[in-house]
């Protein structure tokens, strides 16, 4: 049977996502806790990949299991697998969380089926120890006006090679977005994007290009020449990792056995 599985993690202490020869990383901790609960070799494919870092408030990835050992076939029960989420929980540390656990058509995948897509890059105006890693601290006198109306300029665009991470083997740099704005309180910023797939290192490299806005060393018609260039190397540094925030990720009703599980944590 397969399911998915929802859950949030903190990545300070994390090479990303994906299983790294080298490093720690979120797939590998989560794989063994569920294997070893489970009682089978569990293997998940998640809804993408974060670097090293970066946060999720929303994660989602499948796997397939055997059914529990007292029904012969069939999905585990709501319960079974609200007991099973709770046993995770009790296990994993305390930077990863288990939401809920749910059974999806066997053909469910958590990459591919994803309609949509947010994340979230969090700054700060000022140094705040309670935030560290958590948050990036940038001036609070940039033009966040003039921020959003290049903001704008990503709804127009269909193609983001300039804000994709170089020598990966992506087969197109088409994407859609369809939100693209910074909120400002007293305190902080939070620039919000959503789209239908997002490329390497892209929310990264456009936050680091509208930033360069911000503060007035690029306009609005040379933010949108960099996008016509086609090359990362047109657009501004990437910022870092500890800002953003995957938030959430939507799919087709029809590849959910039972009630919607699209809502939000």
């Amino acid at each position: 049977m397969r399911y998915f599985i929802y859950f949030s993690y903190c990545g300070t202490n994390y090479h990303g996502w994906q299983r790294q020869p080298n490093g720690v990383s979120v797939q590998e901790v989560m794989e063994e806790a569920m294997s070893l609960i489970m009682g089978e070799t569990i293997s998940l494919t998640a809804a993408g990949r974060t670097d090293a870092g970066v946060h999720a408030e929303m994660m989602t990835a499948h796997f397939d299991a055997q059914g529990p050992k007292s029904k012969e076939q069939g999905a585990r029960s709501e319960e079974e697998l609200r007991q099973l989420a709770s046993r995770l929980n009790n296990y994993l540390p305390k930077d990863i969380a288990i939401d809920r656990i749910v059974p999806v058509t066997e053909e469910a995948h958590a990459r591919f089926d994803a309609v949509q897509r947010t994340y979230e890059y969090r700054c700060v105006f000022a140094k705040n120890p309670f935030l560290q890693g958590l948050a990036t601290r940038i001036p609070k006198n940039l033009d966040f006006e003039i921020m959003n109306e290049a903001a704008q300029v990503l709804l127009e665009t269909q193609d983001f090679a300039s804000f994709c991470k170089l020598h990966t083997d992506v087969k197109t740099t088409l994407c859609k977005v369809t939100r693209a704005e910074w909120k400002v309180t007293e305190d902080r910023a939070v620039f919000t994007i959503t789209a239908d797939r997002f490329l390497r290192n892209m929310v990264r490299a456009v936050v680091g290009t509208l930033l360069e806005v911000g503060r007035q060393r690029m306009s609005v018609e040379q933010f949108r020449a960099v996008i016509e260039k086609q090359h990362r190397t047109a657009a501004g540094q990437s910022a870092p990792a500890e800002g953003l925030y995957l938030t959430d990720i939507r799919y087709p009703e029809n590849i959910f056995k039972g009630t919607s599980n699209n809502s939000t944590f």
